[in-house]
């Protein structure tokens, strides 16, 4: 009996050891990660012979990462124009492990597909000694790039980073509200060539359109909550994209839900203000009443522009076309939105749709040129309430754009709420 107790001991053993083999082999040709996935991410190992996680798990060197891809890399307006997820994932690294060494690279252009990405590879990424490089593309090549081509693009760009000491990591786009420019199903199999270069090429796939799928089937809404637009996810989204290439990267699974949007929302306001020019400012009432005063409070020689932009009576739509046609001609130094609760939209979908849209064109296109807060109707009413209310401050957050709000049971006076909170971004 003692015999065989021990020979099932031995057993037990063995089989263990070789389930921890398992865990660390290296992803082959017929395996890839997925967003969800904690396992073996596939991540090879850079020109020195040290894998890109051990050396992020150790901070032994410091490790630059390059995010290669298009509008949804990049920093343009959907994610209010500072930072996306490949900022985010600096983030999300320094969490997931806090002694990395991280430095992450956005090489995002709005309008490029694989063909652009091959173009300026060496420039934009290859140039920047990466140890990884994230590859990220599908929403433009679905539209010019056929699928055969961009498969073969997707295998040079990998052969590439390889070549130059660099591993790859694949990412399927993110899912789309279908438009005719782009329906669904064409993404969906845009992202099945993604997957299948991944798998034939030992090249681990973070499945962003996988997440994002799963995560409309459980929750529609809240899916929809994550979209600036029809294609393009919002911070809420980005976060949610940087949590899925994080885990892809370290194994390991971070939230990004608290972290805020940046604190210094008057950069640009203050840039005017130290060089002693009018700051430009285009402000809904009854804020365009009270900007004045309260930059005075940053700088008493405040010499200040106000462009009053009318709402009273006009729909969230009518905002959302004014916006448009308004902010970026007129490239001010400061916006401040101030939406009405009353302002009329015939269902919550509309009004997601419309209120973005009065951020997404009250920011400049790309990078932040001029800077932009909300002010939340109940700063203005502070008696009152909207079933909207909590909307409005899940739209503003996932846009990562500053809201100035009541705290429950406040009661000062709309004005000096809005002042304080000048007063405050400037310290």
């Amino acid at each position: 009996m003692p015999r065989r107790i021990r020979r099932n001991r031995w057993a037990v053993l063995l089989a263990g050891a070789v389930i921890l083999a398992l865990a660390n082999f290296p992803a082959g040709p017929g395996r890839w990660a997925t967003a969800g996935e904690d396992g073996p991410s596939g991540l090879g190992r850079t020109a020195a012979g040290t894998s890109v996680r051990g050396l992020l798990e150790s901070g032994a060197a410091p490790v630059t990462i390059v995010c290669l891809g298009d509008s949804v890399t990049g920093v343009y307006y959907h994610t209010g124009g500072q930072r996306a997820y490949p900022e985010m994932l600096e983030i999300a690294i320094q969490l997931a492990l806090p002694r990395a060494r991280a430095r992450v690279v956005n090489a995002g252009i709005s309008g490029h597909t694989t063909v652009e990405g091959l173009a300026r590879l060496d420039r934009d990424v290859l140039g920047c000694s990466p140890a990884l490089v994230t590859i990220s593309f599908g929403l433009n090549d679905v539209a010019r790039v056929p699928e055969e081509r961009f498969a073969a693009n997707l295998e040079s760009l990998v052969a590439r980073c390889r070549a130059a000491g660099a591993e790859a990591v694949l990412c399927t786009p993110n899912t789309v509200l279908t438009t005719p420019g782009r329906p669904l199903d064409t993404v969906r199999r845009y992202a099945e060539v993604i997957r299948r270069v991944g798998r034939g090429l030992g090249v681990a796939v973070c499945d962003q359109f996988q997440a994002g799928e799963s995560f409309r089937a459980e929750d529609a809404w809240a899916w929809r909550l994550t979209m600036s637009d029809e294609i393009h996810p919002n911070m809420d989204g980005h976060k949610r994209m940087a949590e899925a290439l994080c885990r892809t990267i370290t194994g390991r699974s971070v939230s990004l839900a608290s972290v805020p949007p940046p604190r210094d929302f008057l950069a640009r306001t203050r840039a005017a203000l130290v060089e002693g020019r009018p700051v430009k400012v285009i402000a809904m009432p009854p804020t365009d009443g009270w900007i004045a005063a309260g930059l005075r409070r940053l700088d008493p020689r405040a010499r200040v522009e106000v462009h009053a932009w009318p709402v009273q009576g006009r729909s969230l739509a009518t905002l959302e076309r004014e916006a448009k046609d308004l902010v970026r001609a007129a490239k001010p130094d400061l916006v401040v939105l101030a939406v009405p609760g009353d302002a009329a939209a015939p269902d919550d979908d509309q009004f997601v749709r419309s209120y973005s849209w009065v951020m997404n064109w009250s920011l400049s296109f790309g990078h932040q040129e001029w800077d932009c807060i909300v002010v939340h109707p109940r700063v203005i009413a502070a008696e009152g309430d909207t079933a909207r209310d909590a909307l409005v401050r899940q739209l503003v957050a996932a846009q990562d754009l500053t809201l100035i709000d009541r705290a429950a049971g406040e009661r000062t006076a709309g004005a000096e709420l809005f002042e304080r909170a000048l007063v405050q971004a400037a310290h």
